[in-house]
């Protein structure tokens, strides 16, 4: 059985950060952690895992 990953995030939109409680952390955190380990390349030791998401605009 694989061991269950402690996780730590910090949520930012438009650059101010939104706060998150442990619980919101810990599901975002590991389904972001999984899906990201998951991928070709990517080392079982990572350290931190950065994402940025910008929304398009409708043509």
């Amino acid at each position: 059985m694989e061991e269950k990953v402690e996780v730590e995030m910090e949520i930012f939109v438009d650059g101010e950060e939104v706060g998150a409680n442990e619980f919101v952390q810990n599901v975002m955190g590991r389904a972001i952690a999984g899906a990201v380990s998951a991928l070709k390349g990517v080392k079982g030791d990572w350290k931190e895992i950065g994402i940025k998401v910008k929304r398009k605009n409708k043509p």
